[in-house]
């Protein structure tokens, strides 16, 4: 009886969703509008304001689409597994992958547990997109028409290569269409690949001139990942910084009592579960302890794009109580765990943006939802603190988790979650700072970081990197800092992976003394490992550092053990630079070449994928990739028809800010804050980037009417 009254309830809901007068709907959309203003100063910067929570999300979320409406619906095409409707049947696995963890049934049913505060911002989600898209035909959406308010439980992690991202499709497609395995092998990364993670750095009130903390926020992300927002209400949302296309939580930012700024962890969060399948009469089960329990299955229909039509194709999906089936490992059915629990984790991504001190957002983070980062803070009060991971499951210390389980074995079950205590936690160190650069917390304070043998190995795999080594070098100096000073530091031009190849390199080429070498190892000699606009050294030692690790691949053993790392003879590395000047002669005229001709920062376009062309205007850069330690981060390299380097990765949206009586932050954003090469703020902020030549933040509403360019209610831009 109870079953066919909530069937007839939900009935009655769906009848009443679909006779909702469309009218209505836009009187509401218009109500809500009106209840916000959009202030954009004279960078493009959206400042928000809205009367509620709700209405600041509404506002937010249209302002994302006036400056790029393609990252919105991408974003979300991708999340909720509707790619292949956009990109062809080759996404497909990625289709089914979302699904795999979530389908639109079950994100539809997180939605409805969610408290009345998150779905009324969730609705603001889709109520801001919506009528921006109502009142923009030309928008013309590629695939989601219409946006909805259960959306959001798919895109529920803000960061870079989010947790799913860590799963092959390609080993999905191996066992959904072929029943095979693959091995994950396959798919190793490309080592000269610009690192994907942040740089966050914490400095305490004694090592600050004014003696009220400061904090870096660095993210090292694509280009055009993030554009640059103020978010305000009158509800006590007041927060500044990046927020990922289509999301309405600030991911990396500041409000005027605290700062975070979260680094990509290799805290493992991740397990794989191997599963022994029992068939019977085309039913599956799975042993688990000395049960047998059935295996869940799904069948669900995909579409995907075939020329100029949308074809379907049937999948059925398998999960255990581990999670779904992922792949095989031999004849093993494999179950992969990660972290899914989206209505928490955008509750306390939310949550984050508007707390007033340590205390309280170590209470936040004690929801434990945040689980591919670690979180750099500091706040008004003086604080700085360092969490390493946020979503830990605690293991059974007898296993390996590094590699699969056995999961019929009960003792291979995750047993909760460590608290934040239980976790790796460092707060106002005596030395003063605080440093991760996607690296082990083992350094992140000097002498007065955490002890490797206090904690469980799964908890901090994390090895050392050279941006981390020249964090601490120039951190181990620092006195007195001011918000310019601070950013010298995080845009010092060292690079220590140099100060270790250049070295042996030299070795090797002494022993040959070729006539024709004479000059550039005279150069190599002389140079400080210091990256510049003008460096021939860095053109040079940049190509050998990458044909290096092309040949051998160990260039990371002079930081970290590793036992079986190549050691190349002095031969083996001078025919790896007689490459290097051989390709450099061909590709420039010349290996004489300052680092800025071959190093660019170019837009032509508004795309999502980009082209470059080597004979189209560009902005000169003196940075450098993190791969050799530079703390700017400007991972560039070649495209199709180019020999220039291109910046794709790096250095995205820069933040210093200091904590006091009032917040005062400087920022740069990569490029601009539109997509739109019409528009002034497309490519505005190009030259200040590569020049270092930070803006002001306008945080407070006097500030943000002094430098303000528009103001307008959603709906009536002029």
């Amino acid at each position: 009886m109870l079953r066919r009254f909530i069937f007839l309830i939900s009935l009655v809901a769906l009848f009443s969703c679909q006779s909702q007068n469309p009218n209505d709907e836009l009187k509401r959309w218009e109500a809500q509008a009106e209840r916000v203003e959009i202030i954009r100063d004279n960078f493009g910067v959206p400042h928000i304001y809205g009367k509620s929570d709700a209405d600041a999300v509404f506002g937010l979320l249209y302002a994302q689409c006036e400056d790029d409406f393609r990252r919105v619906e991408r974003n979300y095409v991708w999340a909720i597994g509707r790619l292949a409707e956009l990109e062809g049947e080759e996404e497909i696995y990625s289709d089914l992958r979302a699904n795999l963890f979530m389908t639109e049934a079950e994100a539809k049913e997180a939605y409805e547990t969610a408290q009345d505060w998150l779905k009324d911002l969730c609705v603001a989600f889709a109520d801001g997109i919506n009528y921006y898209l109502h009142m923009h035909p030309e928008a013309n959406p590629q695939v989601i028409t219409r946006y909805e308010p259960w959306m959001p439980m798919f895109f529920f992690e803000g960061s870079i290569g989010g947790d799913i991202e860590s799963i092959s499709t390609n080993r999905i497609q191996a066992f959904y269409e072929e029943n095979k395995a693959m091995a994950s092998v396959a798919e190793m990364e490309d080592i000269l690949t610009e690192p994907q993670g942040s740089n966050g750095i914490a400095i305490a009130p004694g090592l600050t001139e004014s003696g009220n903390a400061m904090l870096l926020i660095n993210p090292h992300t694509s280009f055009y990942f993030r554009p640059e927002v103020h978010v305000v209400s009158e509800e006590g949302l007041n927060v500044y910084g990046a927020v990922t296309w289509g999301q309405f939580f600030i991911y990396q930012g500041f409000n005027e009592k605290t700062g975070f700024i979260h680094t990509s962890t290799f805290v493992d969060f991740k397990d794989e579960f191997e599963e022994e399948i029992v068939e019977s009469d085309g039913k599956f089960q799975y042993k688990y302890g000395e049960e047998l329990r059935d295996v869940e299955q799904q069948t669900i229909t995909l579409k995907y794009k075939d020329g100029s039509e949308l074809k379907e194709k049937e999948f059925t999906f398998y999960r255990t109580h581990h999670g779904p089936i992922t792949h095989k490992n031999g004849e093993k059915w494999v179950a992969t765990k990660i972290n899914w629990d989206p209505v928490n984790a955008i509750s306390q991504s939310y949550i984050r943006t508007k707390l007033n001190n340590y205390a309280e957002f170590k209470d936040m983070m004690n929801i434990r939802t945040n689980s591919s980062n670690n979180t750099v803070f500091a706040d008004a009060e003086g604080n700085i603190a360092y969490f390493h991971g946020n979503f830990i499951p605690k293991r059974n210390p007898e296993f390996d988790f590094s590699k699969p389980v056995d999961g019929s074995n009960p003792a291979t079950d995750w047993q909760g979650l460590h608290t934040v205590d239980e976790s790796i936690l460092i707060l106002n160190p005596k030395n003063g700072w605080i440093q991760n650069c996607n690296s082990t917390p083992f350094t992140a304070a000097a002498e007065h970081s955490p002890k490797k043998e206090d904690y469980p190995v799964y908890m901090a795999p994390d090895a050392e990197n050279f941006r981390a080594i020249h964090a601490i070098k120039v951190l181990q100096e620092v006195e007195k800092l001011n918000l310019d000073t601070f950013l010298q530091l995080a845009y010092d031009p060292y690079l220590p992976a140099f100060e270790y190849l250049i070295p042996e390199l030299i070795s090797a080429l002494e022993k040959y003394e070729k006539a024709d070498q004479k000059e550039v190892l005279a150069l190599l000699k002389a140079w400080d490992y210091r990256t510049s606009k003008e460096s021939v050294a860095m053109s040079v030692a940049h190509f050998y550092g990458e044909n290096y690790q092309r040949e051998f691949r160990s260039m990371n053993r002079f930081i970290n053990p590793m036992p079986t790392a190549k050691v190349p003879n002095a031969e083996e590395i001078s025919a790896v630079f007689d490459k290097t000047i051989t390709q450099m002669n061909a590709d420039f005229g010349t290996w004489n070449t300052p680092w800025s001709e071959i190093n660019r920062f170019q837009r032509l376009s508004g795309d999502i994928d980009l082209k470059y062309d080597d004979n189209a205007p560009y902005v000169p850069v003196g940075l450098a990739s993190g791969n050799w330690g530079a703390l700017a981060a400007y991972g560039a390299r070649t495209y199709e028809g180019t020999k220039r380097l291109y910046g794709y990765r790096g250095n995205s949206f820069v933040a210093v800010v200091e904590f006091g009586e009032k917040v005062k932050a400087k920022t740069i954003l990569a490029g601009g804050q539109s997509s739109d090469p019409n528009s002034p703020h497309f490519f505005d902020q190009a030259q200040r980037y590569t020049d270092v030549n930070f803006k002001d933040v306008a945080f407070y509403k006097e500030d943000v009417e002094k430098r303000a360019v528009e103001k307008y209610f959603p709906g009536q831009r002029k």
